[in-house]
């Protein structure tokens, strides 16, 4: 007997569940399909949002052959030989205008950069219509010139309205389940553990129904007994939510910011590397205005190497509430950014002669090191003289933002330099 999502599986467009901007009245892939003319494309989306599915439709609705490989088993001697098998079937020359044999690539992210070589040439001579199908972002997976002859649709996780309508067609179209008296009193923990997951919803389904006509939160939880969180370490989510993780700390939401870091947590992901971006945000984002968070972030990162987790993640939760509720500053940051750019356009200008290290004889007698000012040598531990290379000397890098810390240590340096700072 088959599972119940193989069992459920749409057959046809009218049954096919979510991406109505894709497929729905009007959408372009459901007028690709109903015009019979399909260009190729790579389908990118979370697993079980319909990518392989909704392949299925297509390779049923359309009289041309279909070819299928999954890149986790096949190599470019597969590719080589559909590619051949499309020749030989004569169908492109035979039907010009029309679409080209179809070949379905499921994982296409797992193909080497040779491998997706080898389909270059068919698909840009038409010899096939490539229809790909990751989960991963294909800017990273998927080389440039076979991106470039495809259009790339996104796919999203089923919403609640998709997963309720299709709990209600699987209760009454299955027919094992339509035969009997399921009570659905509660659907919340089916939502959440699913996690818009079509696919992980109808398991979630089967596997309860086995043992209990009545779904509610409690059957649910107590069957699951864990919730499988969908979070790929070496994944897009990874970036995705380390990246909302420190925007939130930035925009001062610790309400958000402790949410992400929670799902970092659940996720299994490296604490030490949560630990080095709360590090590197007390140095960006907060910087000069409250110097102090560089110092807890750090003993945060000292204090989850040696305790580990469970525990670490109190720490975290620390450093993380404090940085996000701190006053900010990238100051500092912009500074080196400019500097670095300046550096850049300018080369290796020449330090001051009066800078300079005179370790020689020969060194002082050229005046390396001439009438320089050692400042502790004056009053208030400060003398004026030229540090920047005579071609930079008027340059300006850091500029102080407004705040406590940072306009304290401007009214200082306005002191001591005058109309350099005073801006």
């Amino acid at each position: 007997m088959q599972p119940l999502a193989e069992r459920l599986r749409p057959q046809t467009l009218d049954d096919y569940i979510g991406q109505k901007h894709l497929v729905g009245e009007g959408a372009v892939i459901r007028r690709m399909i109903e015009q019979k003319r399909i260009s190729s494309f790579i389908l990118w989306g979370p697993p079980g949002v319909g990518k392989t599915t909704l392949a299925g439709i297509i390779a049923k609705t359309l009289d041309v052959p279909f070819y299928t490989l999954s890149a986790v088993t096949s190599g470019v001697k597969d590719v080589r030989e559909v590619i051949e098998r499309a020749k030989n079937a004569n169908f492109f020359g035979s039907m010009r205008g029309g679409t080209s044999p179809i070949l379905f690539i499921d994982e296409i992210h797992r193909f080497s950069k040779s491998q997706q070589d080898s389909l270059l040439g068919a698909v840009e001579q038409g010899i096939v219509t490539l229809i790909g199908a990751t989960t991963e972002n294909p800017s990273f997976e998927v080389i440039r010139p076979l991106l470039s002859r495809s259009q790339v649709y996104v796919l999203k996780s089923l919403e609640k309205d998709d997963l309720l309508g299709l709990l209600d067609h699987a209760l009454h179209t299955d027919p094992f389940l339509k035969e009997r008296s399921i009570d659905v009193q509660e659907t919340t923990a089916m939502m959440r553990y699913s996690g818009g997951d079509a696919r992980k919803f109808l398991n979630i389904l089967e596997l309860v129904t086995e043992t209990s006509s009545v779904i509610n939160d409690a059957i649910v939880t107590e069957t699951l007994q864990q919730n499988p969180l969908a979070y790929d370490k070496d994944g897009e989510m990874h970036y995705d939510i380390i990246s909302a993780f420190i925007k939130s700390i930035r925009g001062s939401d610790p309400d958000a910011a402790i949410y992400y870091l929670a799902r970092m947590i659940e996720g299994g992901e490296d604490p030490l590397f949560i630990a080095r971006r709360l590090v590197i945000s007390a140095s960006e984002d907060i910087g000069l205005a409250n110097p102090n968070a560089l110092l807890l972030a750090n003993a945060a990162f000292d204090t989850v190497s040696k305790i580990g987790m469970p525990e670490g993640r109190i720490p975290l939760a620390e450093a993380t509430v404090y940085l996000a509720t701190s006053p900010k500053s990238n100051s500092a940051y912009e500074a080196i950014n400019s500097a670095l750019q300046y550096v850049g356009e300018t080369g290796n200008l020449p330090v001051p002669l009066h800078l300079r290290n005179a370790p020689t004889k020969l060194m002082k007698q050229l005046g390396y090191g001439k009438e320089y000012k050692y400042a502790h040598a004056y009053e208030g531990n400060f003398v004026e003289q030229q540090f920047l290379p005579d071609d930079a000397k008027n340059a300006r890098f850091w500029h102080p933002q407004d705040n406590p810390s940072e306009n304290k240590l401007n009214e200082r340096m306005a002191k001591l330099w005058g109309n350099r700072f005073e801006d």
